[in-house]
């Protein structure tokens, strides 16, 4: 039973909705419970912002109790607070993008995300924070100014969906959506204990987006301290869309289904640190290989793997890519040439850069891309899973705009020191961050296993099972939780 507005924040999702269900909860206290939490916790971290105002959000609790009452239901977050990723279209709150241009505009509409978790049930109680134009794995803006890591403050909180991961770990929300474009949805979930599942290129539509035809490096995806809540969100926010021509036509419902099996015999492949071409920080090359030991145990064979291609050409070609995708999303903002001094130097780079490209270019950098994603089919005939470290630093000194150099390695571009993250990315591939556990500095750090193509559910069921052989590590709770 639930006891308290603690207890309440405690629980699982599934849990959480299960309690409004049968009763045992009204969705008005679990509000109030959300908000306390809200209250209490979002002060110090900046994990949440542009909050609905209180009587709102009691008023559409009060309506969802009501519909209960009548025996009606809309889903499984019926009632369930929810904050969306401030790069995502909430109908009547700002989405600034984390950008000074943008910080007074407000959606007449909602995204295609935003529509199916309210359809779902979900009440929106705000955004979640966002680096400027969600570039660079460190959520800080102009606007809000920046998130701070659940497990220490002084720390970055990683990004782009760092607010919804501290939100998560900090138990404000019971589960969280974020986008990953470059390990946004990996990231925070290893710098906050979390769960962060990037979705198979094509699985959970984006609208409204600017094109839909080639940016399709960038997807929405589900966040969780659970996986099976994972799975159940990906269940709402899955689905082919008209709006989305290249979105995947699989029923989303598999999603919903139990998550139990049998890992033993599954081959995992161990990429490390690609045999020392990514310099990583002391403790997490180690830590890591700890975590797959459990996988061990589980009757798994851990085997290590090697990239059949040179990860310099892969980079090479991804930073083409980048630039193609991400210049023309800054371009609109400098039609007037004085908003230049308003936007960050990292975006302005990208922008600048994108210039210069050409489509021959692009498609010699496509058809490396190719080449990289016909390695990794080569790859899965050995393996079933990839495991990689969702990053190579620990978390950072908040006030620090991105590390200069890891291990000694100076980085030649503001995200170079996030190249562990492309390989999924790049070859459209399924990917979940789970807790691997805590280095001797008390942060966390997270493993990336990496699925085959649109193989999201054996990778959710190896995650689970790593989940409940793991439980009391991955039941921790950031301090004043």
């Amino acid at each position: 039973m639930l006891t308290s507005s603690q207890d309440i924040t405690q629980y699982s999702a599934l849990d959480l909705s299960r309690a409004i269900h049968t009763k045992q909860v009204s969705c008005r206290e679990v509000m109030l419970a959300t908000l306390a939490q809200v209250d209490r916790l979002n002060p110090g971290s900046n994990a949440i912002v542009s909050r609905v105002e209180t009587d709102v959000l009691l008023r559409q609790a009060d309506e969802r109790d009501a519909q209960l009452a009548r025996g009606e239901s809309m889903g499984w977050m019926h009632g369930m607070p929810q904050a969306i990723k401030d790069l995502s279209n909430v109908q009547g709150l700002r989405t600034t993008l984390g950008s000074p241009l943008m910080k007074d505009f407000v959606a007449s509409e909602d995204g295609l995300m935003a529509q199916r978790m309210k359809a779902a049930g979900a009440i929106v109680i705000g955004k979640t924070n966002t680096p400027e134009f969600g570039l660079g794995s460190h959520t800080f803006n102009e606007v809000f100014g920046p998130t701070r890591n659940a497990w220490n403050p002084d720390k970055s909180a990683g990004g782009s969906s760092g607010g919804a991961a501290v939100a998560l770990a900090q138990r404000m929300l019971p589960v969280a959506d974020g986008s990953d474009f470059m390990g946004s949805l990996r990231n925070p979930a290893g710098w906050n204990h979390v769960f962060g599942l990037r979705p198979s290129q094509g699985r959970v539509p984006m609208w409204p987006a600017q094109d839909v035809f080639i940016a399709q490096l960038g997807t929405e995806g589900p966040m969780g301290r659970h996986v099976r809540d994972v799975a159940m969100l990906l269940s709402v926010q899955a689905g082919a869309d008209t709006s989305s021509p290249l979105s995947l036509t699989g029923d989303p419902a598999v999603f919903a289904g139990s998550l139990h099996s049998d890992p033993k015999g599954q081959r995992i492949g161990w990429l490390g640190n690609l045999q020392g071409y990514l310099p990583m920080e002391d403790g997490i090359l180690p830590l890591c290989e700890s975590a797959l030991q459990s996988f061990s145990g589980m009757g798994c064979s851990v085997d290590e793997a090697r990239l059949g291609m040179p990860p310099e050409q892969i980079w090479e070609a991804w930073l083409v890519w980048r630039q193609a995708l991400v210049g023309p999303r800054i371009a609109p903002f400098l039609v007037n040439p004085g908003n230049r001094a308003q936007i960050k130097p990292e975006a302005l780079w990208e922008h600048d850069q994108s210039l210069n490209l050409t489509g021959a270019q692009l498609m010699s950098a496509s058809a490396s891309r190719t080449r990289f994603y016909q390695s990794m089919l080569a790859l899965f005939e050995k393996f079933d899973v990839l495991a990689i470290p969702v990053a190579q630093v620990w978390p950072f000194d908040v006030s620090l705009r991105w590390p200069q150099s890891v291990a000694g390695r100076s980085m030649d571009t503001y995200h170079r020191w996030m190249e562990v993250v492309i390989y999924a990315t790049f070859a459209g591939l399924p990917s979940i961050s789970v807790p691997a556990g805590f280095g001797a500095n008390g942060l966390p750090m997270g493993l990336a296993l990496i699925g085959k193509p649109q193989g999201e559910w054996d990778m959710l069921t190896l995650a689970h099972a790593y989940e409940m052989a793991n439980q009391d590590m991955i039941a921790r709770r950031p301090p004043g939780v």
